[in-house]
């Protein structure tokens, strides 16, 4: 029997998401799922009940109602004691959990005897498992938030200008990690004309930051950071000390600084002290991504924007929800692709399959029996070395055989000489008129294996679209044999002419179509 999956309100102070949108609605209903939503879960995001009841979802009065016919709950925050109580023994929930962070949670949902996916705790590192990546694509949406309350908070232009009443600098931006909040941070400071510098404990991400138009500030201490599942790890006190030299100079220069730091099931490192916040110009903002996990800056305050010495720390707590529609969205199709996996029968009925280790990882509650951490991913084992190349066998002496090299230039050389008397044989006795079509056949094939196989196959696709246009001299034949030329009257046959005909429109399909498929290549490079 077909599952329905509920959609409730969600109850945690200041959040506008909503767990699934209209649009995905509709698809989850091709799945075979029945869907319903409580009156106004949608509300602060900006769907209406009307857009859910049209994409083919009931809607239920209240939470009550919906958490007693829901057999699946997809929800954004946890369910709090409440919800807890609302929810069917044996029925499933996603959400996200954070299950090191929530050890009595995980006990009562235990309790309960559900099962529980957490979008939290999704192995990362398979690269199947990007498309229902949710802490991607939250951080994302954060990191892009982060940098317009910067620019709302800060009183000058991101771009430098020079104006009538004077010249404008651009602002300084720092920004403390760069990870997916901090690349989407870099980015969109570059992109509104800010100078913006970076720093991460993983080397990696050096290229990254440079390729969105940041600059790598690399720590004067040598240690690798990257912890795996791409986090970052704690690192030594060697290395924390050079780091803090470093954020204090950053700090004295920078007019913005926005920090990401988080490091799974700990507290969110402290990188810029009361002393920094001292140093920097007045007027300068702080926002501070991991305010909710105690935060990166020690005068943060969790879920406000306060003025200390000068400058302005903003803590906010709900920096995806002030984009909800958008995060609404994309969180939404985190689930749908989720929920793909879990039933690949389209029959409405999900099937937590452990022996697929992005469902394992998901899992941490599995018909009432704690199941979290799961065991690490079996990843692909990394290709063999390639075997070194085996040493050239020395030339015999005497009239033995040579080495492999000789041998391929004797063989070429022969099948020159067999060419060439076959093209003296057809010169002595083959027709005029067929020794000039010969000649164009033969320069015709060797033009092609030139502009086809003597190219880099990573161009192969670009370049047929483009050498497609060399059909043009199949247009001017066809032509020929349509109208051909002299005074004569003369009129080929009339197969010839309809071959002909048909010749002519296939290769201006094939003439056009290239150029036309060109055009779209070039299109995805350009901005």
């Amino acid at each position: 029997m077909a599952m329905t999956i509920g959609v409730p309100r969600e109850t945690f102070a200041g959040e506008k998401r909503v767990a699934t949108v209209p649009e995905v609605v509709e698809k989850l209903t091709k799945l075979g799922f029945a869907v319903c939503v409580e009156s106004g879960a949608g509300e602060a995001a900006s769907f209406s009940d009307e857009a859910y009841r049209a994409a083919g979802a009931s809607i239920a009065p209240d939470a009550t109602s919906l958490y007693a016919g829901a057999d699946l709950v997809f929800k954004v925050r946890a369910p709090d004691a409440t919800e807890l109580g609302l929810l069917r023994e044996g029925s499933a929930l996603i959400s996200f959990i954070w299950p090191a962070q929530n050890p009595e949670l995980m006990q009562q949902l235990a309790g309960r005897s559900l099962t529980v996916l957490a979008m939290d705790t999704l192995p990362r590192q398979l690269s199947r498992a990007q498309k229902m990546d949710a802490l991607t694509s939250t951080a994302s949406i954060s990191g892009y938030r982060a940098v317009i309350e910067a620019a709302n908070a800060f009183g000058r232009f991101f771009n430098g200008q020079v104006t009538a009443a004077g010249k404008i600098p651009p602002a300084r931006v720092f920004i403390a990690g760069a990870g997916v909040a901090g690349l989407a941070a870099i980015g969109t400071a570059a992109n509104l004309g800010a100078i913006v510098r970076a720093n991460d404990t993983r080397a990696e991400v050096a290229d990254q930051v440079t390729s969105l138009g940041g600059e790598f500030v690399k720590v004067d201490y040598e240690e690798e950071g990257s912890g795996g599942g791409g986090y970052a790890k704690v690192m030594s006190e060697g290395f924390q000390q050079a780091q803090r030299e470093m954020y204090a100079r950053e700090a004295r220069e920078a007019d913005i600084i926005i920090t990401t730091a988080l490091i799974p099931g700990k507290p969110a490192p402290r990188l810029i002290t009361a002393e920094m916040v001292r140093s920097m110009k007045p007027g300068s903002v702080i926002v501070d991504m991991a305010a909710e996990q105690g935060g990166n800056c020690e005068l943060t305050e969790p879920g406000q924007a306060v003025v200390r010495h000068g400058v302005t720390i903003i803590g906010y707590t709900d920096l995806p929800s002030r984009l909800s529609r958008q995060a609404s969205t994309l969180y939404s199709t985190n689930l749908l692709r989720l929920t793909e996996e879990l039933c690949k029968a389209k029959d409405g009925v999900i099937d937590v399959n452990f022996e697929d280790d992005a469902i394992r990882g998901l899992t941490v509650v599995r018909q009432g029996e704690i199941t979290w951490p799961a065991p690490p991913p079996k990843l692909p084992p990394a290709p063999a070395p390639k075997p070194a190349a085996a040493a050239t066998p020395a030339k015999k002496s005497g009239h033995g055989h040579g080495a492999s090299e000789p041998a391929s230039g004797k063989t070429l050389a022969g099948m020159f000489v067999v060419g060439a008397v076959l093209f003296g044989l057809v010169g002595l006795y083959a027709p005029a008129s067929f020794l000039a079509h010969f000649t164009v056949f033969v320069l015709a094939c060797f033009v092609g294996y030139m502009v086809v196989w003597n190219v880099t196959p990573s161009l192969h696709t670009p370049l047929m679209s483009v050498t497609n246009a060399i059909s043009s001299i199949i247009a001017v034949g066809a032509l020929i044999q349509v109208a051909p030329p002299g005074g004569d009257g003369s009129r080929p046959d009339e197969l010839i002419r309809w071959l002909a005909v048909a010749a002519l429109a296939l290769t201006a399909v094939n003439m056009f179509g290239g150029f036309a498929v060109t055009r779209r290549m070039l299109a995805m490079f350009r901005k």
